[in-house]
């Protein structure tokens, strides 16, 4: 791999580490302390895609996706108060959101790069982290999907309350998607001011 990767590369690794652990932790009743740390992924996406191409952003994605396997392997070895950190339907559905949406933000912000310079980063990293948000949850929470790992009790999640606490009925795990996914949306609009401005300094011209 080629060394002028190695900042994406190590911004990658430790994006999914800091996202790993930050998870653990809640911040307020909806969302955990790495839903703000996790989206940077998409960012360090994008910008190894502008500056280096698709290619190149494979490469960095495939480093994550390695990273996060390493640490639901650790994670699923520490047990906590109630049964390993890591089970295998969030290992999973952690594994194939990573993968999916960063494959998916690489070919639509190829398909857009050529247009104006927000375009490719906002809409490819609007649509990728809906696509995260929506596999990671179903995967790890949905009742339907109580098969892939029948010994986790999960039934906490399918808990019936008002989304966010105010909107209609439906289970606990649809309103932490809704609080990450907006999340991640926020986050994708504020990530243009730092992608426009290293873009703009490693290649010396405007993106």
């Amino acid at each position: 791999m080629s060394k002028s990767l190695l900042p994406g590369v190590l911004a990658m690794a430790a994006t999914v580490v800091a996202s790993n652990i930050l998870v653990q932790y809640l911040l307020g009743p909806w969302l955990t302390w790495g839903a703000l740390t996790y989206p940077v992924a998409f960012l360090v996406t994008d910008l190894t895609n502008r500056i280096y191409g698709a290619a190149a952003a494979r490469r960095v994605v495939l480093v994550g996706f390695v990273v996060g396997i390493l640490c639901s392997l650790i994670g699923s070895q520490i047990v906590g108060e109630f049964g390993p950190l890591v089970t295998l339907r969030i290992a999973l559905g952690s594994g194939a959101a990573f993968l999916a949406a960063q494959l998916t933000d690489i070919a639509i912000f190829n398909r857009l790069r050529a247009g104006s310079w927000w375009r490719a980063p906002l809409i490819s990293t609007l649509f990728s982290s809906t696509l995260d948000t929506v596999i990671f949850f179903t995967t790890a929470f949905s009742a339907s999907l109580a098969f892939i790992e029948p010994a986790n009790d999960v039934s906490w999640a399918g808990e019936v309350l008002p989304i966010l606490g105010f909107g209609p009925a439906a289970p606990l795990w649809i309103s932490l998607a809704v609080a990450d996914w907006m999340v991640k949306l926020t986050l994708a609009a504020v990530a243009l001011v730092p992608f426009r401005i290293i873009v703009g300094k490693l290649t010396l011209r405007p993106v």
